[in-house]
């Protein structure tokens, strides 16, 4: 007996010997090719880019991976535990490496004849997320093994933890036990309860098996079996034991939750981001601040929104998107989760109808629709005519229809459609080009195309001020005197006549520039245009930022047959608001890294303080500082050095922005604008803008704080109605979110420059008036352009005289 015990003793010990030699000999042949552990303390987790307005909001958030890193300090203890019940319970003990849980491992291979478990601790599990791969070999093992005894020489538990904890895949593109916590309960880490906490540790093991959307059962047996394991270690008492086990699962997926919409700002800056780092941006955890506040952003989704669905049921109801009669209401229940909901605009199918109104099936349940909601839906006949108004909800739904309602703020719904006319909104700051607020479409879900920068649409009148410019720029005043008169055209060589006309299709005769930019004269534009040369013009023009091709070489300029887009538009009409300055839009403020240091920060050129006012007379443009916005940032680079602020170039007469200011001023107060005085400011100036048929409806205005551009009209262009113009769709828009943003701030006019006279002049002639001239007036002039009086003024051919009678001669147009 004595020398069997012997023999099992000396067994062991051989047996332990030769684990060591091979262990050691392991070591030897492994160790050169291990990494180094001290990586791990440097290393660069995967992290999603994300963006936010200007007041810190999120936006958006972009990236393969959600993750949000957190500090062992900031992980609960009750986390920590049931972590370690589940997973690791010995952690604290051992050094990497569990003899017991290896040799659990190996009995199950033995037995089983396959690897079954690995018997890893969590020290394991860093050194195989780290370092390896999921391959199940000896070798692989042996590695692993080797690593965490390294690892633990080298960290802390502490450090250990935390690296495990923000690396490991917790199912639903959750890495890392606090994105776990968003996508699974909506809040953070610290906020969840006992039992949810036991639930995200369950899943390390098997994400998927685990899941609480995909096996909820199985997830809830895991979760139960981990809080019985913490009551067992002592790690909760068994009032906290039986108050989580009796606690539902009630998880849900959560996205991340925007705290703005803005999606069209997020996807420029996205791509702006990819234009700088390439696909790093995605994972380097870039935290992008925008020029854009979330309260502006807000009101301009609202002005569209608005503006958009009072056009649309303007022209009445067109129909249900689908008619489901007969259906059973699973049938529904199905068809209702393959619908979107459309910028607010949710899917619902008529169960019944009554006087009342409409009994509906929405996601949430059986809800009610009532009739006075109802009433604007006069059948849609065509663009110009509606059928009879409903007199009942029969005459507008019928049971099985597939409809849209809007959720109102008592959470009442009201009938409703997806309109099929676009808009698009820009708002600036003139003084230096941060984008303010920008929507590009009616609902991203619908389609991402971003209509504020890449549709070319005519602006139709909301162009002539540019032409106005010129003008006043060339020798021609407010009170110049054009003839609003027809005018034909000849191509000879195409044997075509233009005759071009005003859109009341009336003629005023001889007409002050004033007075014809607020009426919106056609014919007055074309004549400038004319009598200053179309290549001379365009020349002009194009240092508003416009691209010369995009002009057509042709006197058709002068009616906005330009094709640029609403962005465009609002940086070139940001000179009329900043005193005659050219200022370059941009998004992106500040780029910081994921440990918050500074990477880049905008330095846009700017208006020089009080230049508007100091500097009015044209002066060669200063010398702007180069602003450090191109590609190839580094992750991880020091700051940027501090630039000296980069300033703005000069490109108008900051006279002439200041005269055409009063006369764009007059458009609001007597001319196609006029509907913006409700808004009770002194201080904003604008021009309507319509083209053909209607097919484009614009409104551009401005202040010295914000220029807005706002664009309306369908992706294939058709006519917005006959009733329809730039003052009827787009103006409320503007108006809506104007209004909104200079809501109890001052009047910000531009102060007067210098080399400016203001004279009374005769409203007949233009002229400056002699004393006694009934009707005379004020009117400003550049000091070098003062009018002479009548009896100075010859009969010659001075810039806004009365044109020769052959002005109507033939010339190319084409």
């Amino acid at each position: 007996m004595i020398r069997l015990l012997k023999f099992f003793g000396w067994s062991i010990v051989a047996v332990f010997c030769g684990l060591l030699l091979g262990l050691s000999g392991a070591y030897l042949y492994l160790s050169p090719g291990l990494p180094s552990v001290e990586a791990l303390r440097s290393i660069q987790l995967q992290i999603p880019l994300r963006v936010y307005s200007s007041d810190n909001k999120l936006i958006a958030e972009f990236g393969e991976m959600r993750r949000t890193p957190i500090r062992f300090a900031d992980i609960p203890p009750n986390f920590i535990n049931a972590l370690l019940s589940a997973e690791d319970d010995n952690f604290a003990n051992h050094y990497g490496v569990d003899p017991s849980s290896l040799m659990r491992a190996a009995t199950q291979l033995v037995k089983s004849g396959h690897i079954q478990s690995g018997g890893s601790t969590i020290t394991m599990q860093v050194a195989k997320n780290f370092f390896l791969t999921s391959e199940r070999s000896f070798s692989r093992k042996t590695t692993e093994i080797l690593l965490a005894l390294q690892i633990e020489r080298q960290l802390t538990k502490d450090e250990i933890l935390e690296l495990y904890v923000n690396k490991i895949y917790l199912g639903n593109r959750a890495y890392g036990i606090e994105a776990a916590a968003q996508v699974y309960y909506g809040k953070s880490i610290r906020d969840v309860s006992l039992a949810q906490m036991a639930m995200i540790a369950g899943l390390p093991k098997a994400p998927s098996r685990f899941n609480p959307l995909a096996n909820p059962a199985r997830s809830k047996e895991r979760r139960d079996w981990i809080l019985g394991r913490m009551y067992k270690l002592g790690k909760i008492t068994e009032a906290d034991y039986t108050a989580a086990i009796n606690e539902p699962l009630n998880a849900s997926y959560h996205v991340p939750t925007p705290e703005v919409n803005a999606p069209y700002i997020a996807e420029m800056a996205r791509a702006e981001m990819v234009g700088r780092y390439g696909s790093d941006a995605y994972t380097e955890g870039f935290r992008v601040t925008t020029t854009v506040p979330s309260d502006l952003q807000e009101l301009a989704n609202t002005a569209v929104h608005e503006g958009l669905m009072t056009y649309d049921q303007r022209h009445g109801y067109r129909g249900p998107e689908s008619r489901l009669p007969g259906k059973t209401r699973e049938a529904w229940v199905t068809e209702l989760t393959k619908q979107r909901t459309i910028s607010g605009l949710e899917p619902a199918i008529v169960t019944q109808v009554d006087k009342s109104g409409l009994q509906v099936l929405t996601r949430t349940g059986q809800e009610h629709v009532n009739w006075d909601t109802m009433k604007w839906a006069r059948p849609f006949l065509n663009t110009n005519s509606m059928g009879a108004n409903p007199k009942q909800p029969s005459d507008v739904a019928q049971v099985g229809d597939l409809i849209r309602v809007q959720r109102q703020p008592d959470n009442s719904l009201k009938f409703s459609q997806i309109p099929l006319a676009q808009g698009a909104l820009v708002s600036l700051d003139p003084q230096n080009g941060a984008i303010r607020a920008l929507v590009g479409g009616f609902a991203f879900e619908q389609s991402n195309y971003n209509r504020a920068l890449q549709a070319k649409r005519q602006p139709g009148s909301s162009f002539k001020p540019f032409v106005y410019a010129a003008a006043l720029d060339n020798g021609y005043t407010a009170s110049s005197l054009v003839n609003d008169a027809p005018i034909v055209f000849v191509d000879e060589y195409l044997d075509k006549v233009w005759r071009p006309k005003n859109d009341t299709n009336t003629f005023l005769g001889p007409i002050r520039l004033r007075e014809a930019l607020y009426k919106s004269r056609n014919l007055v534009s074309i004549r400038l245009l004319q009598a200053m040369g179309v290549g001379k013009t365009i020349d002009y023009i194009a240092r508003f930022g416009f691209n010369k091709q995009d002009l057509p070489p042709n006197l058709s300029l002068a009616l906005g047959t330009a094709t640029l887009t609403p962005m465009e538009i609002a940086t070139g009409w940001s000179t009329f608001a900043n005193g005659g300055y050219k200022i370059t839009p941009y998004i992106i403020d500040r780029i910081e890294s994921r440990n918050g240091d500074t990477l880049f920060v905008a330095n846009p050129p700017s208006v020089p303080q009080g230049g508007a006012a100091s500097d009015g007379i044209a002066a060669p443009a200063p010398q702007a500082f180069t602003v450090n916005a191109t590609p190839g940032e580094v992750p991880g680079a020091a700051a940027p050095t501090p630039q000296a602020p980069a300033v703005a170039e000069r490109i108008v007469d900051g006279r002439t922005t200041y005269i055409l200011n009063s006369m764009l001023e007059d458009v609001i107060k007597l001319g196609t604008g006029r509907r913006a005085l409700a808004l009770g400011r002194p201080d904003i100036a604008g021009k309507t803008g319509t083209t053909n048929e209607s097919k484009d409806a614009w409104f551009s205005g401005y202040n010295a704080d914000y220029v807005t551009t706002v664009w309306t009209g369908f992706d294939q262009p058709e006519s917005l109605g006959r009733k329809e113009f730039g003052g009827t769709v787009a103006l409320p828009i503007w108006m809506n979110y104007m209004g909104a943003a200079l809501k109890g701030k001052p009047p910000h006019t531009q102060p007067e420059p210098e080399g400016l006279l203001s004279l009374r002049v005769d409203p007949v002639s233009g002229r400056a008036a002699s004393p006694g001239t009934p009707g005379a007036y004020f009117e400003l002039f550049k000091a070098e352009d003062t009018p002479p009086s009548g009896n100075e003024l010859g009969n010659g051919n001075a810039p806004g005289s009365p044109l020769p009678a052959d002005e109507a001669a033939p010339i190319d147009l084409f």
